[in-house]
């Protein structure tokens, strides 16, 4: 037996996937459609986290609610996860893909009318749109999953997640291209333009064919306590939610305290793309990783990344020394992220999926409002050094985990194992 397949059938709770049959023809337009679909609609969060904490300090009654609009970002990637899964269930995810991007539109259109009318409220509801977006778009590398053979499952996965390479360049590049293109109104056409976007995603999303779930499917599976009970499912979301988490926490300061820093606004879009280059850029191997190393491994090797991101940081506030901290933030996001996501997908059975897979981005997303909420009154108050500091009590507690659920303890000699 090869190393990926002792790890798929050594895995808790690993079943072969429904779509083990499924036509290879679809399975290459599907996946191509997703990726370019991930491409497109990542970069409506590129856009956000890039401008998001900026227009709130311009807008906001005070300085200590500059990153509100981020936050709220998070709050509605939480409020969606668990009804766009209940849209998955019943209706299929073409469905759910479909009622995310008419989101993403809104966005763009309610944060453009924000800036022009000087609404930080307005901005406020825009973001939180913007994050039920962003809740689906990321639903994109289950789904890529559900549509291949099971042996393929962690690299269709990885590949759809690439194509976030490309919405590291157009998010960023978007906002240098449009920021000033309204002088009076900062960022105006970046979110006229964002819409745009989202309007084109939802037509690459429009030829995607999934299975729509059947009645018999909806209804069958374990409880929802018995899956979340399994010490496998519970280290892949505490590391899911510590590598997004943390991202997001460190990621969201990063662009006010470059500004705070007196460095500009092309630095933060450059450092920002770079980021999201280095999020997305590694899933091109991160699948073949998982399947020679595992997944744990790999999970752990994100959150060495992420601890080696944070003390970058505290080397000093040059741009070198942000640009450095948010690439291996953005790596040690992928290996964490996607390794977290490849260990959720050994713990449930193909009819419980869309409840397991959107239950685990619910618990990410929602402890992500944690971290966006505390992060800019961490910065205002007590700077950037405090940021980076944080960030590591949490990944011990998730490295802990990890080694305590997933690797296997040395047997005393003479001690047979049962």
């Amino acid at each position: 037996m090869t190393r990926a397949g002792h790890h798929a059938a050594a895995a808790p709770g690993f079943v072969a996937a429904a779509s083990d049959a499924v036509d290879p023809r679809d399975e290459r337009r599907n996946l191509a459609r997703l990726v370019i679909a991930q491409a497109l609609g990542g970069a409506n969060a590129t856009i956000v986290f890039a401008t998001g904490a900026i227009i709130g300090h311009t807008l906001a009654p005070s300085p200590a609610l500059a990153t509100l609009p981020i936050s709220l970002f998070v709050v509605g990637m939480a409020l969606c996860t668990l009804p766009a899964g209940w849209i998955a269930q019943r209706h299929g995810r073409r469905a759910a893909f479909l009622a995310g991007t008419a989101c993403g539109i809104l966005v763009g259109l309610l944060a453009a009318a924000a800036i022009v009318l000087s609404a930080f409220w307005l901005f406020c509801v825009a973001t939180v749109f913007g994050g039920a977006y962003a809740a689906v778009v990321l639903s994109f590398r289950f789904a890529a999953a559900d549509c291949v053979p099971s042996a393929k499952r962690a690299r269709a996965l990885s590949a759809v997640m690439a194509g976030g390479v490309a919405a590291g360049v157009i998010g960023p590049q978007l906002v240098t291209a449009t920021m000033h293109a309204w002088p009076p109104h900062l960022f105006a056409i970046t979110y006229l333009a964002a819409a745009g976007i989202a309007a084109l995603c939802a037509v690459v999303l429009a030829g995607v064919r999934l299975p729509v779930p059947a009645a018999q499917d909806r209804a069958a599976g374990r409880p929802l306590g018995a899956i979340v009970r399994q010490p496998r499912f519970v280290t892949a979301v505490i590391c899911g939610v510590v590598s997004y988490t943390l991202m997001n926490f460190v990621m969201t300061s990063a662009p006010l305290a470059m500004r705070l820093c007196g460095l500009s606004q092309e630095a933060s879009n450059l450092g920002l793309q770079w980021h999201v280059i280095a999020m997305y850029g590694p899933s091109f191997v991160t699948g073949h990783l998982i399947a020679r190393y595992g997944a744990p491994r790999i999970v752990l090797a994100g959150l060495v990344l992420t601890a080696a991101a944070a003390a970058a940081g505290l080397t000093g506030v040059e741009v070198a020394h942000f640009w450095l901290t948010l690439i291996l933030l953005g790596v040690g996001w992928n290996f964490g992220f996607v390794g977290a996501s490849a260990m959720v997908l050994e713990c449930h059975r193909p009819e419980e999926r869309a409840r397991v897979q959107s239950l685990n981005d619910f618990a990410v997303f929602g402890m992500m409002v944690l971290g966006s909420f505390a992060s800019g009154g961490l910065l205002t108050t007590y700077g950037w050094d405090t940021v980076c500091w944080v960030t590591f009590p949490p990944l011990l507690l998730a490295a802990a985990a990890l080694v305590a659920t997933s690797f296997p303890r040395p047997v005393p000699a003479g001690i047979i194992r049962p």
